[in-house]
């Protein structure tokens, strides 16, 4: 799953990227975003700073109130559950990036490998958003199952859209946007390097 993902682009290169208004001017978006980070959106038209992951209310032993979790990925086939579901029919967004990360290697020595679109360096992966109590606007990015290069690194990936499947995955019906979460089977580019893998980059998956 992805939890760790690169935003390298402002958010006017964003806004004239996918031809959107940018509302975002003066977020605080970092370079590298995590679960419970904020990042940029694309809905609505217009370019946006929301937070990266849906709350979810936890207790604890006692049966006392814990600090909510950020679910920063919603998978293909939980989409019509109740968590997920008034989302996806109504709130669905584009996550502008330039690449995401998966941990491999042996535990406790896991390393970041990032893949990318070969010929771009900005692409978008399907989103859906709300708004929440705690944390005001929030985003969640959809997976499914790798294939092609991407299943040599992890067994599953961020729903990748083409720019001429932009509109549908916006404004089309839930059927006609359920239709788009399919693997990539493309040519994806694959980069392993000696970075460590982050213990704050590991969030969840619903």
């Amino acid at each position: 799953m992805c939890n760790l993902y690169r935003m390298t682009k402002t958010p006017d290169e964003v806004a004239g990227w996918f031809d959107a208004v940018n509302e975002a001017a003066g977020s605080n978006v970092g370079g590298e975003v995590y679960p419970g980070y904020p990042g940029l959106v694309v809905a609505g038209g217009a370019v946006t700073q929301m937070g990266w992951g849906f709350p979810l209310q936890r207790k604890g032993a006692s049966g006392q109130p814990l600090k909510p979790k950020p679910v920063n990925n919603a998978r293909t086939d939980k989409l019509d559950g109740f968590f997920w579901k008034s989302s996806f029919q109504k709130r669905r967004c584009l996550i502008p990036l330039t690449g995401w990360a998966e941990a491999e290697g042996p535990k406790g020595a896991m390393t970041r490998t990032w893949m990318g679109m070969p010929g771009t360096d900005l692409f978008a992966a399907a989103g859906i958003w709300r708004t929440s109590d705690e944390w005001g606007d929030v985003y969640s990015m959809i997976m499914t199952e790798a294939a092609g290069t991407a299943a040599e690194v992890h067994s599953r990936m961020p729903v990748l859209l083409a720019p001429e499947t932009y509109e549908t995955w916006l404004t089309g019906e839930p059927e006609a946007a359920l239709r788009l979460c399919r693997p990539w089977n493309d040519r994806l580019l694959i980069d392993r390097t000696d970075e460590p893998w982050s213990r704050s980059s590991q969030a969840s998956l619903l």
